[in-house]
Formats: structure tokens, sequence, C-alpha cells
């Protein structure tokens, strides 16, 4: 009982003690991590054949998207760009629903590459990198 218990709460410690030290821009970044985490995840489970899990990590993985990085969106600072990614997040939630729905694990690779994508976008604007830190 110990071993599953150790590690599954040395991993929460580290977890919040990531988000209690990020900031907002590392948070979105950390919001990126975890829907391609549970996309990986589900990935695991459809080569498996475990459709229940599966199910779990697509869920997971929309849960993201929709209320993390979607809710996220300023539409007062960059109303242009925030309704362009409003308008891709909501095409990657129909991807990831899809991708359960029918069984289709290239749906879900198409997911996580947009996903990938606009992320490796957000670390290239992180704060230190405009700063000319590496």
């Amino acid at each position: 009982m110990y071993t599953q218990q150790g590690p599954q709460a040395y991993a929460r410690i580290s977890l919040e003690s990531r988000l209690a030290g990020a900031t907002p821009h590392q948070l979105i970044a950390m919001l990126f991590e975890g829907a391609r985490s549970a996309i990986a995840r589900a990935a695991i489970y459809f080569e498996q054949g475990d459709v229940a899990r599966r199910g779990e990590m697509i869920s997971k993985a929309i849960n993201i998207v929709d209320n993390g990085l979607r809710a996220a969106l300023d539409h007062r600072k960059g109303p242009a760009i925030a309704a362009d990614l409003e308008r891709l997040y909501d095409y990657i939630s129909r991807l990831l629903m899809q991708a359960n729905l029918h069984n289709s694990p290239d749906k879900l690779q198409q997911a996580d590459k947009l996903i990938g994508d606009i992320a490796e976008v957000w670390q290239a604007i992180a704060p230190h990198y405009q700063a000319g830190q590496p």
C-alpha cells in the first residue's frame, strides 16, 4: 500500500510546488503539458484496447482545453487572437470527442499536433525569451 501512495504523494507535492511558484505564463504552459500528457496516455489506451481509460484521458484533455486554456483567454486585451484561439480550442475539443466516439487514433494525433504547435509558440513568447535569457 505504501509503495503505491508514496510516488503519488510525491507527484502531488511536486505539482503543488510547481503551481505555487509558477508565473501566469508558466501556468498556461503547464496546461498544455497536461493536455498533451492526457492525450499521450489516451493513445496508449487506444493501443491496449482499454476503452474506459481511453475515455477518461480524452475527457481529461477536453477538460484542460475547455476549462483551462479556453477559460484563460483574455478577450479584452487581445480580442482578435483570443477569438482565433477560441475557435481553435473548440476545434481541438471536437477532434478529441470524435477520436473517442469514432475510435479514431488519427484524430487524437491531430489534436495533439495542434496543441503541441500552440505550446511551442507559447514557449517561444515566454517572458524570459523576450528579455534575452536562455
